[in-house]
Order: structure tokens, then C-alpha cells, then sequence
């Protein structure tokens, strides 16, 4: 839970006292973006693929982002813009149809590539630091300093449409993409990524934003020290039916709320704070 800070003088609207430097990460550039990822080929695992033999008809159940790899290049004759290639990793969730609550799952791998282009400045600088001495590998590429950092915040994708296709070409959409092993041990058996005649499409949409940063100094107002307002609480009790009993009865659980947010989160929030 994020604590709140307040001046040591504790004035209500605290004068500021001096300009400082700081170093820290300047966006220069950023976009959001949704994408509705239409028809996506889902490479199931060797269990998945061995199920669907069988199969009649799928039914979607959700998505997860494993990772999304990042690569940044500058446009030329363009100065100071730069273009960014994503990749996305999804593991994708389904059930064959047809089998009530004992339907058995299928999981397999998503894949879906972006360029955008966005603004990141450009310098020539070469920076060096005592986090990384000449005797490091990282030093390398400490020393560039010119090209600036992708970051890119993704939620889970909202999963659309799953649907089983028969193919009469079984290279046809093969795999040609590098999957790494952090991404494979996501799954529970190796992943099925060529051959094949029955294959599985997934819809998810997707909602994302880009930026891109440089490390830069920046001159801001300083009001005055921090000085955190709360108080260092004791661990949690040991008891559970003693921290239950902490935690205000959660009225809006049982009685249409007010207002479309906060419905859930002002219970799990106050577990949250009883346990921080």
C-alpha cells in the first residue's frame, strides 16, 4: 500500500525551500493503444494436440501475457525518432466442447508482433559508471548511452473467440519465431510449433501503452524533507479469526454499490492494509 508523505514542518501548503537536481528517467514520448488481435494461431503444447484428435468444437476461456519483448532502432533521416518492435507472448487457455464441468483443457502458445514509431531525443553522450567497471561485460554497453529505454505496461488480454480449424496443408503457418526457454517452461508439455492439420485460432484484444525513456537531469522544486505520516504497524497477528476481526464488515459485498468502481476493492484493500 503506498504511504502518504508529509512535510516535517507540517504546514498545510509548505513554501518551497531550494531547486534540486535529480537524475532520473524522462519520458519523452509515449502512446496507448487496444488491439484486437483477430484469428491468431495458437500452437498447442503435445497433450493439448494429442486431445484435440478428437475434438468437435472449442470454447474460449482466457489469456495470459507471458512476456513482451522489446527492440528499439532509430528511423533514419529522421532524427530523434525511433522505431520500437514488440512481441508479445500469450498462453492461451481453452476447453473442448462437448464435456459439461469435466471438459478437458487445452493451453498453448500466442504470438503477435508490432512496430510503432515514437519520439525519444537523441545524444551523443557516453556515460559511464562505478555500477559497472571496465573488467564487467555490462560496461559495453554502459559506455553507448545513445539509444533510449522501451517500456512497455500491458494487462492481460481479454479473451474473445477460440475456434478449431482444419487445415489441408500441414506446414502451412509453421512457427518461425524464436521462443524462449523462460517461455516455453510457462507450458506443461514441449509445444507443438510445425505440422499438424488441425489447428486452433484465438481473438483476444489487447490494451497496452509504450514509451520511451532517457536518463536525464532535471531541476525541480524542493519543499522539504520527507517524513512519513505512518507509523511502523507490528506483524501481522498469528491468530487468523484476530486479523478477521479487524476487517470492517463489507457492506457493498452483499448491496448494489453506488458507483461502477470500488464494488471488490475496498474489501480486498482493507486485508491489504491490515496485513501491511
Amino acid at each position: 500500500m503506498a504511504d502518504t508523505i508529509e512535510n516535517s514542518g507540517g504546514a498545510a501548503e509548505p513554501a518551497i525551500q531550494e531547486a534540486v537536481c535529480v537524475h532520473t528517467e524522462k519520458i519523452f514520448d509515449s502512446c496507448k493503444d487496444r488491439d484486437c488481435l483477430d484469428d491468431m494461431r495458437v500452437y498447442l503444447t503435445e497433450n493439448s494436440q494429442n486431445a484435440l484428435t478428437t475434438a468437435a468444437g472449442l470454447r474460449a476461456k482466457h489469456a495470459e501475457l507471458l512476456y513482451v519483448d522489446t527492440a528499439v532502432q532509430p528511423v533514419q533521416f529522421n532524427r530523434g525518432f525511433y522505431s520500437v518492435d514488440l512481441s508479445f507472448y500469450y498462453k492461451i487457455t481453452g476447453e473442448i466442447a462437448g464435456f459439461g464441468a469435466a471438459a478437458p483443457q487445452i493451453t498453448g502458445l500466442g504470438y503477435y508482433t508490432k512496430r510503432i514509431l515514437l519520439y525519444g531525443s537523441d545524444s551523443g553522450a557516453k556515460v559511464f559508471s562505478s555500477d559497472a567497471p571496465l573488467s564487467t561485460a555490462s560496461s559495453v554497453s554502459t559506455s553507448a548511452g545513445k539509444l533510449p529505454i522501451a517500456v512497455v505496461e500491458a494487462v492481460d488480454p481479454l479473451m474473445l473467440d477460440l475456434r478449431l480449424v482444419e487445415s489441408a496443408d500441414p506446414g502451412e503457418g509453421d512457427a518461425v519465431f524464436p521462443v524462449p526457454d523462460v517461455i516455453a517452461d510457462a507450458f506443461d508439455s514441449p509445444l507443438v510449433l510445425s505440422g499438424g492439420t488441425r489447428r486452433v485460432y484465438a481473438t483476444i484484444g489487447q490494451f497496452s501503452i509504450v514509451r520511451l525513456e532517457r536518463d536525464t537531469q532535471l531541476l525541480i522544486p524542493a519543499y522539504d524533507y520527507c517524513v512519513p505520516s505512518k507509523e511502523c504497524a507490528d506483524t501481522a497477528p498469528d491468530d487468523p479469526c484476530t486479523l478477521f476481526n479487524r476487517i470492517d464488515f463489507p457492506v457493498d459485498e452483499f448491496f448494489p454499490p453506488d458507483t461502477v468502481s470500488g464494488f471488490s476493492e475496498t474489501y480486498r484493500g482493507a486485508i491489504e492494509d491490515l496485513r501491511e
